[in-house]
């Protein structure tokens, strides 16, 4: 008899099988797919959230279209509030998070973030690239040690996002001096920033966001990366200092190794919270199928748009890592990353 039932669940678990797979397909067939881009068009946010747009929909079971929504602001703060207590919960939303958002929410750094990004059902990471702080190349600032010494005005988006945690990190732990100019929309008004001259450097942005969206600040050495965060060099960049390899107390350590794992979030794709599991694993499916195609590589290599990707499962681990780390630390962390009062300045309307 045990044997029996057995069988029977396992034939019942068979016939189920492609149930699901017909009421993911049935319900995604003819559907209109939104994905939100947190920022502004023309950064590399916008770059890698449209390619990958372009090509998911067709690995998706029911092919639905999906439409690129650009929705900035508060440093992508707009966008995850959106999409967690906005948009609809059916699996027909896509979005790329800002990489410094979980850190925000595991220091609790701003009450205008309200969701959890552990009901986040994500989907996968497309790169995982380390952080550069740069200055523009006509800045008098050259090196660490020189932005230790002088007074460098940084430009950054909202509080929450990467582009102000860095530069305050590195005022508040290892002494340097940036000013934050916030209150961009995106990286690109940044970038455009420093081209004016208007800001010195940028706060930060990955190695691949660069090669994707600007593909000639680092080759034509228009932008000088002061540091580099993650969890070892980029083999494009050997002589720009890691922050892992700076001297530092040791009772600093566990915030140097926090942030470098915070790096690791990268560009992560995910949907709303109170998707159904099925259309949740047919996403993750399709987006790992998607960073295999060959369209979506050529197009890719195309733009500089490197892609070194991580799993939904995976993903979502280092997330509730950071989120769950240590009470001390997150302390601790939560003061490194708050810019000082007077090292942080809206920009000029």
């Amino acid at each position: 008899m045990r044997h029996l039932r057995a069988g029977l669940a396992m034939a019942c678990m068979a016939a189920s099988a492609p149930a699901f797979a017909d009421a993911v397909e049935d319900f995604y067939r003819g559907k209109q797919m939104q994905f939100i881009i947190r920022t502004t068009p023309g950064g590399d946010y916008d770059s890698y959230s449209r390619l990958i747009a372009r090509h998911m929909g067709k690995y998706i079971p029911g092919k639905p279209n999906i439409t690129p929504v650009n929705m900035p602001g508060g440093g992508g703060i707009v966008a995850a509030n959106h999409v967690g207590q906005v948009a609809p919960k059916d699996g027909t939303i896509l979005t790329m998070v800002s990489q410094g958002l979980p850190v925000d929410q595991a220091l609790g750094m701003n009450p205008s973030l309200r969701v959890d990004l552990r009901q986040f059902h994500w989907i996968g990471n497309v790169v995982n690239a380390n952080q550069l702080l740069v200055v523009w190349h006509t800045s008098k600032t050259k090196s660490l040690e020189d932005a230790k010494k002088r007074v460098t005005q940084i430009g950054a988006t909202g509080a929450g996002s990467a582009s102000v945690q860095m530069p305050a990190f590195m005022n508040n732990v290892l002494g340097t001096k940036f000013k934050i100019v916030t209150g961009y929309p995106g990286g690109q008004d940044v970038d455009l920033a420093m081209e004016r001259e208007e800001v010195e450097g940028r706060g930060t942005n990955t190695y691949t966001g660069y090669m994707a969206s600007k593909p000639r600040y680092i080759p034509e050495k228009l932008i000088i990366p002061l540091v580099q965060v993650g969890a070892a060099k980029e083999p494009a960049l050997p002589d720009v200092p890691l922050l892992l390899d700076l001297p530092a107390p040791a009772a600093d350590r566990p915030m140097l190794e926090f942030l470098s794992k915070a790096v690791t979030v990268g560009r992560p794709v995910a949907t709303t919270p109170g998707v159904p599991a099925d259309r949740v694993a047919a996403l993750r499916k399709a987006f790992d199928l998607t960073l295999l195609d060959a369209d979506f590589i050529a197009e890719a290599k195309r733009e500089g748009a490197e892609v070194r990707p991580m799993n939904g499962e995976e993903l979502a681990q280092v997330i509730k890592d950071l989120i769950e780390a240590p009470a001390d630390v997150r302390a601790r962390m939560k003061t490194a990353l708050e810019p000082k009062k007077d090292d942080s300045v809206d920009k000029a309307p």
